[in-house]
């Protein structure tokens, strides 16, 4: 049958129970619990129990399968937690209901109360005493229920990738389940949940190219949040010691199988604290995240075992670039060298300075190769203009990336707290910039500012929860962890 006819056949069974004065959308139906409580609860009961005290119970979800015998039937009702199966009797529903049951077409939602019992061979299912419609679907399920495999589909109509795929329900329940564990344990370490605009009149905190919009009222140019990070460490001014923000970035680039231009971030700072203390409780809460909290069974990434053994391996970044790399020294510490090395590798390099270009060479070289988890370190002061400077060497900074599964994961720094080195900063990164007529560079003067008023010494870390999930579900693409990625507009 043609897609039309279909959808025209619904229809007309649509009207056909309206004609008999069947409300088809009701408001309300009142359930017991969910299928899964009901299963977790009698799954082990047996039959005999269940004969003699089944509990009565009241359930609602999608149809989504009926199987016909005589004067008796049997369907499969699927709430979005678990599937249960029904049976159905003529003699006891009467033959009106009966009838209207078998014509229900799969993906209608019905309302079912009756007691729990074993089939002979011994499936738990719901006698039915009485049914009700709860929603009619005027269009069919994806696939007949066979599995919705059209990627583009699945992305742009989520809700029939959940319908059909109940793997893809288990995994925004763990995304769920890992958010959680990453907000209590902040949460038992006193850190603070806070809030930070969404809408910036200056946009900073990392280096990326914004959103712009306008405020009709005030007549006044905002950008998209990029990163909370230098609202987060205004809290630090304040006197609030520990905080975190569980937000969206927004950030106007490409796109790919590790980036979105919309993504969730973890930020999150604490006073008193240095990188290598933060590196430490990072670990942790990651370990916490995937389900291991000691690290010694670790997990499976696209068919790599990574290691989550702690304490994670902290690699500077010139080192890295030797070892992982394969790259000579002569190479990485000479920046003519760097740049001739980085154009033979297809590798853009202008505008870049020599610590740019060290960066870009561990993005192309090193960062493929990193599947275990390891802490990048050092970085050069140049490309980390928030971070502060080594005591050791002035041109190195107190600043780490995570990389794991071959993309980086988090990045996190002791917190530059020096307003007179911040103000030369950020007046050296805008000169840097150059001139941009749509998004002009700015100083934070507000956030200088802030410091001017003293803010302890301080680390902080962001980490992306979109990768963070990808790594702990084995998902291949940023896509499949969003429930709703950013696509191409069709026509």
């Amino acid at each position: 049958m043609a897609e039309d006819e279909l959808l025209q056949f619904r229809r007309d069974k649509l009207a056909a129970l309206e004609a008999a004065g069947v409300d088809a959308f009701p408001a309300r139906f009142p359930v017991d619990g969910t299928v899964e409580r009901f299963r977790g609860q009698y799954d082990e009961t047996s039959a005999e129990a269940l004969d003699e005290e089944g509990p009565i119970v009241r359930l609602a979800g999608r149809m989504t399968a009926l199987r016909e015998h005589g004067k008796s039937a049997f369907s499969d009702l699927d709430d979005g937690t678990e599937r249960i199966q029904c049976h159905l009797r003529q003699k006891l529903l009467g033959d009106e209901a009966y009838q209207r049951w078998l014509d229900l077409d799969l993906g209608d939602f019905v309302g079912v109360e009756g007691q729990l019992f074993r089939t002979r061979t011994g499936e738990l299912t719901v006698r039915v005493d009485r049914w009700e419609f709860v929603a009619k679907a005027l269009r069919p399920m994806p696939e007949k229920w066979h599995g919705l495999k059209d990627t583009e589909v699945r992305y742009r109509q989520r809700y029939l990738d959940l319908l059909a795929n109940p793997d893809v329900r288990a995994l925004f329940r763990r995304r769920a389940e890992i958010v959680r564990t990453l907000r209590s344990h902040l949460d038992a370490n006193d850190f603070l949940e806070v809030e930070t605009p969404t809408l910036q009149p200056l946009y900073g905190g990392a280096t990326a190219r914004p959103f712009k919009t306008h405020h009709n009222t005030l007549d006044q140019d905002l950008y998209l949040r990029i990163a909370p990070e230098l609202y987060l460490k205004r809290l630090l001014v304040g006197g609030l010691q520990r905080v975190y923000d569980l937000n969206r970035n927004f950030r106007n680039e490409g796109i790919s199988r590790q980036h979105n231009p919309e993504f969730t971030m973890l930020e999150f700072y604490a006073a008193y604290w240095d990188y290598a203390q933060m590196m430490d409780f990072g670990e942790e809460l990651m370990c916490l995240a995937f389900g291991q909290a000691d690290g010694v069974d670790g997990i499976v990434y696209q068919d790599t075992e990574l290691s989550l053994h702690r304490p994670w391996p902290r690699v500077p970044l010139r080192q890295a670039l030797l070892d992982y790399g394969e790259m000579d020294a002569a190479v990485v510490d000479d920046e003519d060298a760097l740049r001739a090395f980085l154009t033979e590798n297809e590798v853009n390099t202008d505008g870049l300075g020599h610590g740019a270009m060290q960066e870009a060479a561990l993005d192309k070289l090193v960062k493929p190769r990193l599947q275990s988890p390891v802490f990048i370190t050092e970085y050069p002061l140049e490309i980390s203009p928030l971070s502060k400077a080594s005591p050791d060497n002035p041109e190195i900074v107190e600043r780490f990336e995570l990389y794991m599964g071959g993309m980086e994961v988090a990045d996190g720094f002791s917190e530059l707290n020096d307003p007179r080195e911040q103000s030369r900063r950020f007046h050296e990164q805008v000169e840097d910039r150059g001139d941009d007529e749509e998004i002009p560079p700015a100083v934070d003067e507000d956030y200088v500012t802030a410091l001017e008023h003293g803010m302890p010494p301080a680390a902080g870390i962001g980490i992306g929860i979109d990768r963070l999930v990808m790594l702990a579900t084995d998902s291949p693409t940023i896509r499949d962890v969003i429930l709703f990625p950013l696509l191409r507009q069709r026509d």
